[in-house]
């Protein structure tokens, strides 16, 4: 069992929304990239004296995807991608975690747009800290890739001079503060 850092208290964390991000980068057009942001609604971190005990459950609100384009927004947001109608809340739940707490990996069933797969997050705790208001706070950062076509997001338009408008590989970042509750 590998022990969590001194200075973390052991118990249940809820993610300060305000204060952390889950955001996304895709190719476009095969030479430029589509940043956008996608809200974290409520997850809950539960930290135990052992980091192979610890967990992760979050969602996020698919219908609040903001890429910086209220058009291009707008088509995410249609069954073409992400049919926010049918399935406005993506959704997180850890199956283990592993590692050491500069080195984690958080491995998980994600669902996007009503598909699940096991993906790996690799995380880093950046450390911990009591804020002004008397709170335990405590922060990771986490990286994935993701396949969008795994996920049941095929939509693409070929381009004249060769490719696909929207590249498969997405990359996801985290980065997470949390409060203990």
């Amino acid at each position: 069992m590998t022990a969590i850092p001194t200075e973390v208290t052991p118990g249940t964390y809820t993610v300060d929304a305000s204060h952390s991000s889950a955001s996304f980068t895709v190719r476009h057009a095969g030479i430029s990239k589509v940043r956008g942001n996608v809200p974290i609604t409520s997850a809950t971190i539960t930290i135990a004296d052992a980091i192979e005990a610890s967990s992760v459950v979050a969602e996020l609100d698919a219908t609040g995807i903001d890429t910086g384009s209220a058009d291009r927004d707008g088509h995410l947001k249609s069954a073409d991608f992400f049919n926010v109608d049918a399935n406005p809340t993506w959704t997180f739940t850890s199956t283990s975690v592993t590692g050491t707490p500069d080195d984690l990996t958080v491995t998980g069933d994600l669902t996007i747009n009503g598909v699940t797969r096991s993906v790996d997050i690799d995380v880093e705790y950046t450390g911990a800290a009591t804020d002004p208001f008397g709170n335990a706070r405590t922060a990771f950062e986490g990286n994935l890739e993701i396949s969008r076509k795994d996920f049941g997001l095929t939509w693409n338009a070929a381009l004249e001079t060769g490719g696909v408008l929207v590249g498969d590989k997405v990359k996801i970042a985290l980065d997470i503060s949390a409060i203990k509750g």
